[in-house]
């Protein structure tokens, strides 16, 4: 199976395989002390690296490695 990305250099969409998929987590602080999450699927397209931010389902649903 394979995972979309946006490729934004050539402005195509290009499949990455699963394997080549890692997921990240991004969290920050905001003003009001609340902690912000944001989900994403990281790989790398012809030495490029890709990022692609998804839903919490989507993320805990992806059998890949954490960074």
């Amino acid at each position: 199976m394979s995972v979309t990305f946006y490729d934004v250099k050539t402005r195509q969409q290009v499949e990455v395989s699963e394997s080549d998929v890692k997921k990240t987590k991004y969290e920050r602080t905001t003003k009001a002390g609340k902690t912000q999450v944001r989900y994403a699927l990281r790989g790398t397209y012809e030495g490029r690296n890709l990022t692609k931010f998804v839903g919490e389902a989507d993320w805990n649903a992806f059998a890949g490695e954490e960074v």
